[in-house]
C-alpha cells in the first residue's frame, strides 16, 4: 500500500525545512571515466592479499572436474561406438557434455567447501577481530527505488543505531540515494528523511535524482562523481540489506589496513523470510550455503566477484576503474549494462585491486522474494544483465578468473534450454527407435552414470548437511536433528517439483529476450501474504501445456515415462504449487511445527528484531519447544561473531 500523507502533515514539516541542515553535504567531485573494454589500463599486477597456494586450489579443482567430465563422457562415448554414433546421437553426447562439467564444476568447488569448513583452518587475516576507529571516512550508500519507505528507514535507523553503539558513528555518513518516480512514495520519503535525521547518530543525507540514468549503476556513479572526492571508502546496500555497525567497522578497517584491495564483498545471510517459498529457499541458503560458499571463497581468492551490495569499496579505486560504457548494440544484449556487479568487481581486478569474499556469522542480511513469481521478475532482469556478459569476455587485460564468473553467470541460464533439447532430442531418438526401447547412449545415463550424476547433484547437500549434523550447536541451530531432517525431506521433493516450472520460466525469459523485449525496471515486491488462483493460472498455463505435451509425448514413447515423470508432474501442479507456496499462513504454520527453522529466526539478534522487514514474525523459539509452542521473546545482543575469511 502506498504511504498517504495529509495534506496538514506536509505542511507542517514543510515549515520546519528551512530550520533543519542541508539534505547534502558540500560536493568534492571525483572524476570517474568510462573504461574501454577493449584497450590495456595498464601493467597487470597481482594483489599481495592473494593466497599463496592459490594457483595449486584451481589446478586441483579443475582437475577434479575434468577427471569426473573425462570418465563419464568417455562412458557415454564406449556404448555408443560399437554401433555408430548417429547424428541423434552426437546430439545427445554434445548436450551431455556442458551439462555435466556444470554439475561436475558445482560438486568440486562444494567438495572443497565441505574440506575447508571440516579442517576449521583459519584463512588469512583479512578482517581483524579488533578493529580500531578507521582513520578515513566511510559512506553508506542506499539506493531505493519505489520501495516500502517505513521498512527501509527503520532499517537506517537500526544501522545508525548500531554504529553508535560501536562508538563509530562519527566515521560513517549515510546516504539515501533515490530514484523514486512515484510522487507519494518521494514525499514519503522526504518526511521520514527529515524525522530522522532529527535524532540520527549519523549524518544522514538525502538525494532524489530527476531522472533515473543507467538506474542502479547510474545511480551510485552520480553519487561518486559528485561526493566521492570526500570519502575513502562506500558501503553499497540494497533497499532489503541490513548490516551491524561492527560489521561495517570491520570492513572499514580492513580496507585501510589492506590498501591494495578494492572491494571487500560480504555474503550476507538471508533473513525475515515469511512466506512458505521464502522460508524455503531462507532455509535452504542458511543450510547449504556455507559449503558452497566456502568453496566459492577458496578458489576465488583475490579475484572474487561483487552482488552489488552488502560490499564495501575503496571510491576512488572504483572511480577509475569501473565507468561503465553502455554496449554495443540493441537492447536487450546492448546498451546500458544490467547486470553491473560482476563487471565492476572484473574491472577492479584489471587495474590491480583485489577482490576479496568473505563470510560472517552474523551482520550481514538481506531478504529474498517471496514467491516463485516474485523470483522470476527478478531472474528476468538477471538474465539479461548475465547474457550481455558474453560480449564481454574477450576484454583486454581481463583476469581468467573474471572471465570465468562472467561465463558462469551467463551459463546459468544456458543450462535450462540445454536440458530442454536433451529432453527433446532424447524424444526424438527414443521415437525413431519405435518408443519401446532406448539408444545406447540413453541407455548408459540409466545404468551407473545416471547414479554417479545422482550423487554430485545431491553431494553438495549431503556435504551441508554432514556437516551440520556433527556439531550439537550446529543442529541446535536448526532446531535439532529431527526438525533438520524433516526439513531436508521435505526440500528435497519440493526442489524437484519446483525446478520444471523454474526451467519453463527462464526458457520463457531468453525467448523473449532473444525478440528483443527488455526485461524493465519494476520496483520489486518484497512481501505478500498469498498469490490468487487467477495470477497463479495466468502466470503459469505456458508450464501446464508443456506439461500436457510432455505427457502425450510420454504415451506415444513409454520408455521415456521414467525419465519425464516428475517433470511432467512438476509442471502440472505448478500454479497450485506456486499458489501453496506463496501463503503467509503456511509460512507461519510450518515455522510453529518448526520445519526450514534457521539459525536466525531461533534466536534473532536484536538487529534482526528491530531492523528486518519481517521482524513481527522473526521471534525467538527455544529449540525444545519447537513443533509445541511459540514463544516470543527479544533477541540478546552478542556482537557480530566471527567473521570468517576462508582464504
Amino acid at each position: 500500500m502506498k504511504p498517504v500523507i495529509s495534506s496538514l502533515e506536509a505542511d507542517r514539516w514543510a515549515s520546519l525545512f528551512h530550520r533543519l541542515p542541508a539534505d547534502l553535504p558540500a560536493e568534492k567531485p571525483l572524476a570517474m571515466p568510462l573504461q574501454a573494454f577493449g584497450e590495456c589500463p595498464g601493467r597487470f599486477t597481482v594483489p599481495p592479499t592473494a593466497p599463496l597456494n592459490i594457483t595449486d586450489r584451481r589446478l586441483l579443482l579443475f582437475t577434479t572436474v575434468l577427471a569426473l567430465t573425462c570418465v563419464s563422457f568417455g562412458e557415454l562415448l564406449r556404448v555408443s561406438i560399437p554401433d555408430g554414433v548417429d547424428v541423434i546421437e552426437g546430439a545427445i553426447l554434445a548436450l551431455f557434455l556442458p551439462l555435466f562439467a556444470w554439475i561436475a564444476f558445482s560438486f568440486g568447488s562444494a567438495l572443497a567447501g565441505f574440506c575447508v569448513l571440516m579442517s576449521r583452518r583459519p584463512g588469512a587475516a583479512l578482517l581483524s577481530e579488533s578493529p580500531s576507529r578507521p582513520m578515513s571516512r566511510t559512506a553508506i550508500l542506499v539506493p531505493v527505488y519505489n520501495e516500502d519507505v517505513d521498512a527501509v528507514f527503520r532499517r537506517v535507523r537500526v544501522m545508525a543505531d548500531s554504529l553508535q553503539s560501536v562508538t563509530m558513528a562519527g566515521a560513517f555518513d549515510i546516504f539515501i540515494l533515490s530514484d523514486s518516480t512515484d510522487p507519494e512514495i518521494h514525499d514519503a520519503e522526504r518526511l521520514a528523511f527529515e524525522r530522522l535525521r532529527e535524532h540520527c547518530p549519523v549524518r544522514l543525507y538525502y538525494r532524489r535524482r530527476a531522472e533515473n540514468i543507467e538506474r542502479k549503476p547510474g545511480n551510485i556513479a552520480e553519487w561518486v562523481r559528485r561526493f566521492g572526492g570526500a570519502y575513502a571508502y562506500m558501503i553499497v546496500l540494497d533497499a532489503d540489506s541490513l548490516m551491524s555497525g561492527r560489521a561495517m567497522l570491520r570492513l572499514a578497517h580492513a580496507m585501510e589496513s589492506h590498501p591494495k584491495v578494492g572491494l571487500i564483498q560480504t555474503v550476507p545471510v538471508v533473513a525475515g523470510c515469511s512466506t512458505l517459498f521464502g522460508r524455503w529457499q531462507q532455509f535452504a541458503a542458511r543450510l547449504y550455503g556455507p559449503v558452497a560458499t566456502a568453496g566459492l571463497l577458496w578458489w576465488s581468492g583475490a579475484e572474487g566477484s561483487f552482488w552489488g551490495h552488502n560490499a564495501i569499496i575503496r571510491v576512488r579505486a572504483f572511480a577509475e576503474s569501473c565507468g561503465l560504457p553502455p554496449l554495443k548494440g540493441p537492447a536487450p544484449f546492448g546498451g546500458a549494462i544490467m547486470s553491473h556487479d560482476m563487471v565492476e568487481a572484473a574491472l577492479l581486478r584489471r587495474r590491480g585491486w583485489g577482490v576479496h569474499m568473505v563470510t560472517l556469522d552474523e551482520g550481514s542480511y538481506e531478504e529474498y522474494p517471496p514467491t516463485l513469481i516474485d523470483f522470476a521478475i527478478r531472474d528476468r532482469r538477471w538474465c539479461q544483465g548475465n547474457l550481455q556478459h558474453l560480449k564481454l569476455l574477450a576484454s583486454r587485460r581481463m583476469h581468467w578468473v573474471s572471465r570465468l564468473h562472467l561465463l558462469m553467470g551467463a551459463f546459468a541460464y544456458l543450462t535450462s534450454p540445454l536440458w530442454a533439447l536433451l529432453i527433446g532430442v532424447s524424444l526424438v531418438q527414443a521415437g525413431l527407435a519405435g518408443g519401446g526401447e532406448i539408444s545406447a547412449a540413453l541407455g548408459a545415463m540409466s545404468g551407473w552414470l545416471f547414479l554417479l550424476t545422482t550423487a554430485l547433484l545431491f553431494g553438495p547437500k549431503l556435504m551441508s548437511l554432514a556437516w551440520t549434523l556433527i556439531d550439537r550447536d550446529r543442529r541446535a541451530e536448526f532446531g535439532g536433528s529431527r526438525k533438520l531432517a524433516m526439513s531436508v525431506l521435505t526440500d528435497i521433493p519440493l526442489a524437484a517439483l519446483m525446478a520444471p516450472a523454474m526451467m519453463v520460466t527462464q526458457i520463457g525469459i531468453l525467448i523473449g529476450l532473444l525478440s528483443g523485449k527488455p526485461s524493465g525496471w519494476a520496483a520489486q515486491r518484497r512481501d505478500v501474504a498469498a498469490i490468487s488462483a487467477r495470477e497463479a493460472l495466468d502466470c503459469y498455463r505456458p508450464h501446464m501445456v508443456t506439461g500436457l505435451v510432455l505427457a502425450a509425448a510420454c504415451v506415444a514413447v513409454p520408455s521415456m515415462l521414467l525419465w519425464l515423470l516428475p517433470v511432467v508432474i512438476g509442471l502440472l501442479l505448478s500454479p497450485w504449487l506456486v499458489m501453496l507456496t506463496s501463503r503467509r499462513d503456511l509460512g507461519v504454520w510450518t515455522r510453529r511445527a518448526g520445519l526450514f527453522a534457521t539459525p536466525e529466526e531461533l534466536r534473532p539478534s536484536q538487529l534482526l528484531l528491530e531492523g528486518g522487514t519481517e521482524w513481527d514474525n522473526v521471534v525467538q523459539i527455544a529449540p525444545a519447544q519447537i513443533g509445541r509452542k511459540e514463544r516470543a521473546a527479544p533477541g540478546s545482543w552478542s556482537g557480530d561473531g566471527e567473521l570468517i575469511p576462508l582464504h
